[in-house]
């Protein structure tokens, strides 16, 4: 990111720093379920108070409307935790850019936080509404983006006010963007990619690039079964899109071509119907059942894909091996868990999304190499697309 500024680049003594933060976590009504996003963020905020910044942080979280404040998407729980995690005063305004922000942005003293509400509570931040970005603007006297989980989306917050203020990247920016960049331009080989998820139209440009950049791409998840009927291979009434399996037949020979090996399930738990206490059964992908659906990868494959993880110098997981949300359908997923937690010689890159949700659900964060905070940004990083809250930045 040579042509991105950094926060150490910016004078912030007694200014008024507006922060893009990702605090979009998940909650139980008004408690903060997992702290990841937030502590994330905490090496920028701490760098900032301790120059003696006004530090104004704004943030999205959920899918409100965007006609005004809903209980359930407010930023105040976030707020709340913010308040424990660091020993600056934080102050929560009830409003984005509305009388309550600017009195208490006013109010404030050097070394202090202020929480904006949520940013979607106004339709505008999602359509880069220039008034909206100069509302914003108003708050502040120069922007810090460290938001990477938006970084692919052009809004008022992520690329808007980058034109309006002097801009620069937060540290957790800094770090998303160099690791997923050097894992993609120089990995340690074997560079093994490990991909999951439902559905081949979603992953169909990763997958393209990464069989220009891997030695081994592993294949679960629902979006498997399309590959498998690319093979020929009937597959029940499990998840597949008819419409892509020229194309995943077409990825296979392409992978073929490249030299490299593209792995698929050998075996996958099956059950009658999508529910945790469904009969299931445990068979070969060329023995699918017609009235069965595949729900996880079998025992035989997560050797089959251990195996391939232990040899990998460089190892980038994004999606879940199977539904890991239910017990009966999670023992795929986490056996690949273990698999990239047990390579400790390896780069271990967690690429966002379930696969976060799936580290942290099986207590193995603290085995991994790196975890990215956003699975759509990272997707696209892989992709080779830019950025717009990157490329805001640049243009600065």
């Amino acid at each position: 990111m040579a042509e991105v500024k950094s926060l150490e680049q910016a004078d912030v003594a007694g200014k008024r720093v507006l922060c893009r933060v990702d605090f979009n976590v998940p909650l139980d009504g008004a408690t903060v379920t997992d702290d990841t996003r937030i502590r994330a963020a905490l090496p920028t905020i701490e760098y900032l108070v301790g120059k003696g910044a006004k530090v104004i942080l704004m943030s999205h979280l959920g899918r409100p409307a965007g006609t005004g404040f809903e209980e359930k998407f407010s930023l105040a729980p976030a707020a709340e935790r913010l308040s424990q995690l660091i020993s600056a005063p934080v102050t929560f305004a009830s409003d984005t850019v509305g009388p309550h922000a600017h009195a208490v942005v006013e109010a404030m003293e050097d070394g202090q936080v202020v929480v904006l509400e949520n940013l979607r509570f106004d339709k505008r931040e999602k359509k880069n509404d220039p008034a909206f970005c100069e509302e914003l603007a108003k708050l502040g006297d120069l922007y810090v983006n460290d938001a990477f989980g938006t970084a692919h989306r052009a809004h008022a917050s992520t690329a808007g006010v980058a034109a309006l203020l002097p801009a620069y990247a937060g540290y957790l920016m800094l770090r998303e963007v160099g690791t997923l960049s050097g894992m993609l331009d120089e990995p340690k080989r074997p560079f093994v990619a490990i991909l999951g998820g439902s559905k081949v139209s979603d992953k169909v440009g990763v997958i393209d690039a990464l069989i220009e950049k891997a030695d081994t791409i592993i294949i679960g998840g629902g979006m498997c079964f399309t590959f498998l009927l690319a093979q020929g291979k009937q597959v029940g009434t499990s998840l597949k899109e008819e419409d892509w399996v020229e194309r995943a037949a077409g990825m296979i020979e392409h992978a073929k071509e490249a030299g490299v090996e593209l792995l698929l399930p050998t075996d996958v738990v099956v059950a009658d119907r999508f529910a945790e206490d469904a009969n299931t059964a445990t068979v070969s992908v060329d023995e699918i059942p017609s009235d069965m659906m595949g729900l996880d990868i079998g025992p035989e494959t997560e050797k089959l894909y251990a195996q391939a993880i232990a040899h990998g110098s460089t190892v980038f997981w994004n999606g879940p091996m199977g539904v890991f949300e239910m017990a009966a359908f999670e023992h795929g997923t986490k056996a690949v868990a273990l698999a990239v937690a047990e390579n400790a010689e390896a780069d271990t890159i967690i690429g966002g999304g379930d696969s976060v949700a799936a580290v942290n659900k099986f207590d193995l964060g603290s085995k991994m190499t790196f975890i990215s905070t956003g699975g759509g940004a990272s997707m696209e990083l892989v992709q080779g697309l830019p950025l717009p809250g990157v490329e805001a930045l640049k243009e600065a």
